[in-house]
């Protein structure tokens, strides 16, 4: 499973169980329930990784955004069970690339609005698992 966290909103993807195809699933909320809604679908999904998009600047440095990212992913880790693994992933352009994905397939502005953060978490999810394929480093 991926997380793209932004302020308002999380954009949550799914692999298959080959670990070779992304797809979105959610969008949550930003709230009091969100680490609840996200750990529910951890479990109703059987994840045991996740990928969690770090936010850099073309440049590859950490801003101000990253380190909101780090907090609520350190607040999300707490409350997961312990079989979880959890590691950041760079998720520079994606929300950029699903925002165009959209467009092309013809989705409408409202309904763009709902779909890209799920669409970009699994942008980021590809991403990993393709470097997996192509022999990069990856942790698991």
């Amino acid at each position: 499973m991926a997380l793209d966290v932004g302020e308002r909103r999380v954009g949550v993807a799914v692999s298959d169980e080959l670990r070779a195809i992304a797809s979105p699933l959610a969008t949550v909320q930003r709230g009091p329930r969100d680490l609840q809604e996200i750990r529910d679908l951890i479990r109703t999904w059987g994840v045991t990784h996740l990928v969690v998009g770090l936010p850099t600047g073309l440049s590859g440095r950490e801003g101000p955004q990253a380190a909101l990212v780090r907090s609520f992913a350190a607040k999300l880790e707490g409350a997961l069970d312990t079989g979880v693994r959890m590691l950041f992933w760079d998720e520079r352009l994606t929300t950029a690339i699903a925002e165009r994905s959209l467009i092309a397939s013809g989705t409408s502005r409202a309904r763009r609005k709902e779909r890209v953060d799920a669409v970009a978490a699994a942008v980021l999810l590809q991403s990993y698992l393709d470097a997996g394929r192509t022999g990069s480093n990856r942790p698991w």
